[in-house]
């Protein structure tokens, strides 16, 4: 008999590129593409996989760093792609010529079967056209990805509580932010209600959705200018730790790198 498979790897996570791998028993699946072609098939490869196995790529918005290897590697594996209705008219010209057959439809708020495979879709606060994160469920353990997103709503909250893992977004630290040398205007981008998560914000959120499931929270999207993986880390490890939840016991805080795949992880 087979054993029930449901593994994940953050391949790459930050404003350079993000790409995350879902593998089941029927489905291999990319979640964004926003590296190279060459640097995703590198990143598979650092966990032992081909791009030639993907079936599918889901894309949560249109900026480069989630899009850029969509169209080469939809292309080369004729892999199906999946996005809501206005993520297409935003990135269609970007993703060059595929044809109408791997191009689908997956309207925020539904959710969808691929193969073993449930796939629940919820809108988030970004600047893009319509941004949209996934929950992917399977025998009875979820994985949910929050990345990109001004604020975490409470009917977020709600739709992604007591998942198995969490991609959490822990993007900057503020005061690193504030004094960095990033333009004014920028820095309110990244700070307002349509920008990025700080790492108290994703911690603070964190604690609100975790439950008796959760097993690890991966923290993404780190800014390189305006964060620090230890710092990042420790604000989520000690906002836990003062909401008793026993870090390294009852669940794991797990880093992500712009250029280095996480270890396969079996929920």
């Amino acid at each position: 008999m087979t054993e029930n498979q449901f593994k994940i790897s953050i391949l790459a996570s930050g404003s350079s590129g993000n790409a995350t791998y879902i593998e089941t028993n029927k489905q291999r699946i990319l979640v964004d593409a926003g590296l190279s072609g060459k640097k995703i098939t590198g990143l598979l490869a650092q966990i032992d996989r081909k791009p030639e196995d993907l079936d599918a790529i889901l894309v949560t918005h249109e900026h480069r760093d989630h899009i850029h290897g969509v169209g080469v590697l939809a292309r080369k594996y004729h892999l199906d792609v999946y996005a809501n209705e206005e993520t297409w008219r935003a990135m269609d010209h970007a993703l060059g010529k595929l044809e109408v057959h791997q191009k689908h439809l997956f309207n925020m708020g539904e959710t969808m079967t691929l193969g073993d495979v449930d796939i629940e879709s919820f809108g988030v606060s970004h600047d893009a056209a319509a941004p949209q994160f996934y929950q992917f469920h399977k025998d009875n353990k979820a994985f949910a990805m929050l990345t990109d997103t001004g604020y975490c709503s409470d009917r977020i909250r709600g739709i992604i509580k007591n998942a198995d893992a969490y991609l959490l977004e822990s993007n900057h630290d503020i005061n690193m932010l504030r004094v960095g040398s990033y333009p004014w205007s920028t820095k309110q981008r990244i700070l307002g209600d349509r920008g990025h998560l700080s790492n108290v914000d994703g911690a603070l959120a964190a604690t609100e959705m975790i439950g008796e499931k959760t097993k690890r929270i991966y923290l993404g999207h780190l800014s390189r200018e305006n964060n620090l993986k230890e710092l990042a880390s420790l604000t989520m490890t000690q906002t836990l730790l003062q909401n008793d939840v026993e870090v390294g016991r009852q669940l794991l805080v797990c880093d992500t790198d712009p250029e280095e795949a996480c270890p396969l992880y079996s929920l």
